[in-house]
C-alpha cells in the first residue's frame, strides 16, 4: 500500500477518535462538576480513612477528616494517633500527622517529635510542620539540633526553624543564629524571621551582628521585645474561576496561636472569635 494511503488511512482514523476523546473528556468534566455540588460524605470520609487494602484512599479519607470541623472528635484523634505511630506507608503517615497536629493536646508534640528522625522525607517534613502548630517545651532540644543537621532536608530544617519561633530560648537563640550560617537561603531567611519573633529585633541575615547584640545584650532583656507567635497558613487572592465557581470557593485557614502556647490558641480548623490581623514583618533595624 502506498505510503500516502497509508497516512491518510491514519489521519482519517484520528480524526474519527477525535470526538470520542472530546465526549470522554466532557463527561469527565461533567462528573467532576457532579463531584464538586455533592463532596464525599463524612461516613464515605471516615471509611477510606480506615480501609486496609487501599493506601491511598486512607490518605485521602484523613485529609478530609482532618480538613473537616469535626475532626477533632477524640475518635478520630485516636485513629490519627494510631496511623503516626504504626503505619508503614509515608504518605499515610505524613497525612495522620499533619491532621493530628491541628487537633491534638501539646502532649502529642512528643509523639509527632519523634517522627523527625522518620527515614521518609514526608514525615519528617510532616511533623516539622506540625509541631508550628502545637506548643511543648519538652520538645525543644529536638527541634534546635535537628535544624543544625546540615544532611537533613532543606525544606524540613526550613519548616524547623519556623516552627522555632515560639520558644524565647537561650539555646533556641543560638541555634537559629548558627542557621544563619547554612548555605540555603531559605533557611537563612526563617531563623530570621524567627529570630525577630523571639527578640524584637532585626538584623536580618547578618550573623555578626546577631552575635554581637547576643553577647552584649544582658540575659534578662534578650527576649523582652518578643513578639507574638502565630502558625503560617496559606493564602492566596481570589481567581477569575473562584468568582465563578461560587458554590465551592475555596476557604483558607486563619493563623493563630499553637495549642498550648495562649489561652487563645484553637484548633486550626475551627472559626476564631476575631479575626487575626497577620504580623508585619520588620520593616527597620532596632538599636542593640
Amino acid at each position: 500500500m502506498p505510503c500516502s494511503i497509508t497516512m491518510l488511512l491514519r489521519l482519517l482514523l484520528v480524526l474519527a477518535l477525535v470526538p470520542l476523546a472530546a465526549c470522554d473528556s466532557m463527561m469527565s468534566d461533567f462528573d467532576m462538576l457532579g463531584k464538586s455540588f455533592s463532596p464525599p460524605t463524612p461516613q464515605e470520609a471516615a471509611g477510606w480513612a480506615v480501609d486496609p487494602s487501599d493506601p491511598e484512599a486512607q490518605r485521602r479519607g484523613l485529609v478530609l477528616l482532618g480538613t473537616a470541623t469535626f475532626g477533632g472528635e477524640p475518635t478520630y484523634i485516636e485513629l490519627y494517633r494510631i496511623y503516626v505511630s504504626e503505619s508503614r506507608d509515608p504518605l499515610v503517615k505524613a497525612a495522620a500527622i499533619e491532621s493530628l497536629c491541628r487537633f491534638a493536646q501539646p502532649t502529642e508534640a512528643k509523639l509527632i517529635a519523634l517522627q523527625l528522625k522518620d527515614a521518609a522525607v514526608p514525615v519528617r517534613l510532616a511533623a516539622a510542620r506540625g509541631l508550628q502548630r502545637l506548643h511543648n517545651r519538652e520538645i525543644v532540644d529536638q527541634l534546635w539540633t535537628r535544624l543544625l543537621e546540615e544532611t537533613e532536608e532543606t525544606d524540613v530544617r526550613t519548616e524547623l526553624a519556623i516552627a522555632l519561633g515560639q520558644y524565647p530560648e537561650d539555646s533556641v537563640v543560638q541555634a537559629l543564629i548558627a542557621a544563619l550560617d547554612q548555605p540555603e537561603l531559605c533557611v537563612n531567611l526563617a531563623a530570621s524571621q524567627s529570630l525577630w519573633l523571639i527578640t524584637g529585633r532585626d538584623f536580618g541575615t547578618d550573623r555578626t551582628r546577631w552575635l554581637e547584640w547576643y553577647a552584649l545584650q544582658p540575659v534578662a532583656g534578650r527576649f523582652r521585645a518578643e513578639n507574638a507567635y502565630t502558625y503560617p497558613t496559606y493564602r492566596r487572592d481570589f481567581e477569575l474561576w473562584d468568582w465563578m465557581i461560587f458554590w465551592d470557593q475555596p476557604r483558607f485557614e486563619v493563623p493563630g496561636a499553637p495549642i498550648g502556647l495562649a489561652a487563645a490558641a484553637r484548633p486550626t480548623y475551627s472559626e476564631p472569635a476575631t479575626a487575626t490581623a497577620p504580623i508585619a514583618a520588620p520593616a527597620a533595624n532596632p538599636a542593640p
